[in-house]
């Protein structure tokens, strides 16, 4: 049975959806104002995965991830930029949409904006106004009392005290407590507005999540995502107004993945250790760093370093030179055995490192099956390990494809393929005669112009 880890419990859970057979999932996706960077990447490839995994299980998933459009952070950019919020949004969701494309992560079955469900927000806020859960202040915004919801901090293990004493009553704030939060902001002269019955204005971070995520999913819902760093108060927050404004359980199961460390430091602007998507797969194939983020369980640090996606570089190159030139089929079903160790992986919170060592098993006994030339074995086995490629989004390239992807700096070749030939053969030669350092000379004569030889019992590729 499929287990994960849920935030709220702290502990691991067996997945049993509220209704038999389907599940929901959330996960707070981008604030649109820039590109996006690896910490992005790694809660889009994560969450990709657990889609493709429950679906592969069976379940019939509705995935949403939203998009945040109206922001301080967005407004103040649209301004330095001098050009329109709608012109920076999206140009940017464009560009989000490149990235995960390239990073093989599916596109959600549903990609709700904020300011395309202001109707829900103001109709969220409206019922926490009634039940006494939210209050007008003096300057006209919107705030949630968090003392009266008594199950606050149950997600982070904040305590109201606790968080009393580090807060910072703002000078020209007009906060019964300076715990309550903001829901629906009065609006600045120049800045975007929506009418409502409390005055024109935009609704605070927290209420969008909420307002979008019971739009797509329903009052009730399966899994809540996000990064570590959304556990408080994002989420609070969200668990909160959402229960008060309806008095039922908001999320039956929380998941939070882990924090990109860059060279083991947090990963920071202020550090100037950070890194865009785009960055990234200027130097390498997005697969690369697709596998980079699987190699890790999702809920540990993720260390990035060159040296770290160096050795992803080295691991996808020998699965792809055990696939290349293999026949695999098409449509293959997987074989209980072969494949146990790894459903046995994943179906424990998802554990992908543990998958790939299956996976790894299984590459070194194709591999042994080429070497002693029972290629009709080594074609089975390709084939499982395609398939099972294909739950977690790796392997689906045509090797060749992929291997000439990564050679050298990515350009082609310097020698023709004449040339290429010739020294394959000239090797040849040299190895027949025992005349290894020539071997040796050749071999690195082609590595530098990014050709990779493997030698096997069908002869030399």
């Amino acid at each position: 049975m499929l287990e994960i880890y849920n935030s709220l419990e702290r502990k691991k859970q067996p997945f049993t959806p509220i209704v038999p057979g389907k599940a929901g999932i959330y996960v707070c996706g981008m604030t649109v104002y820039d590109l996006c960077h690896i910490g992005h990447a790694r809660v889009m490839v994560v969450f990709d995965l657990v889609t493709r995994y429950l679906r592969n299980r069976g379940y019939e998933v509705t995935y949403v991830r939203n998009i945040t459009d109206i922001d301080d952070k967005i407004i103040a950019r649209a301004i330095e930029n001098n050009e329109s919020i709608e012109e920076l949004t999206g140009r940017f969701i464009a560009a989000m949409h490149e990235d995960t494309d390239r990073l093989g992560v599916l596109r959600p079955d549903e990609e709700p904006r904020a300011t395309q469900h202001m109707g829900e927000i103001i109709s969220l806020i409206g019922k926490l106004m009634a039940n006494g859960y939210a209050y007008q202040t003096k300057t006209g915004d919107i705030c949630f009392r968090v003392r009266k919801f008594e199950r606050y901090g149950k997600l982070s293990g904040e305590s109201l005290d606790d968080l009393q004493a580090g807060a910072r009553v703002e000078a020209e704030t007009s906060k019964d407590d300076p715990l309550d939060f903001v829901l629906w902001k009065q609006a600045k002269e120049g800045e975007p507005s929506w009418p409502s019955e409390w005055g024109d204005g935009r609704p605070g971070w927290h209420i969008e999540c909420s307002a979008m995520s019971m739009s797509c999913l329903g009052e009730s819902f399966d899994i809540h995502g996000g990064g570590q760093d959304l556990r408080f108060p994002h989420h609070e927050n969200e668990i909160a107004q959402s229960e008060c404004a309806t008095g039922h359980t908001f999320v039956k199961l929380w998941m939070h993945n882990g924090f990109v460390r860059i060279d083991d430091e947090k990963m920071s602007k202020s550090l100037d250790n950070f890194f865009t998507i785009r960055d990234v797969l200027d130097s390498y194939h997005p697969e690369i760093l697709r596998y980079f983020i699987i190699n890790s369980h999702y809920r540990s640090p993720l260390n990035y370093s060159d040296e770290t996606l160096d050795q992803s570089k080295a691991a996808l190159e020998g699965y792809y030179l055990a696939l290349d030139g293999l026949d695999l089929g098409d449509d293959i079903e997987l074989d209980d055995e072969i494949s146990a160790p790894f459903i046995k992986a994943m179906d424990d919170d998802f554990n992908t490192p543990e998958a790939l060592s299956a996976l790894s098993a299984l590459r070194r006994e194709i591999n042994t099956c080429r070497q002693s030339g029972d290629q009709e074995q080594a074609s089975f086995l390709a084939g499982q390990l395609k398939t099972m490629g294909a739950i977690i989004g790796l392997f689906q390239l045509q090797p060749i494809e992929f291997l000439r992807g990564i050679s050298g700096d990515g350009q082609a070749s310097g020698l023709s393929d004449s040339e290429v030939d010739a020294l394959v053969d000239e090797r040849k030669v040299a190895r027949e005669e025992k005349n290894w350092a020539r071997g040796d000379e050749i071999r690195d004569i082609l590595k530098t112009e990014g050709i990779v030889l493997d030698d096997g019992a069908e002869g030399t590729r």
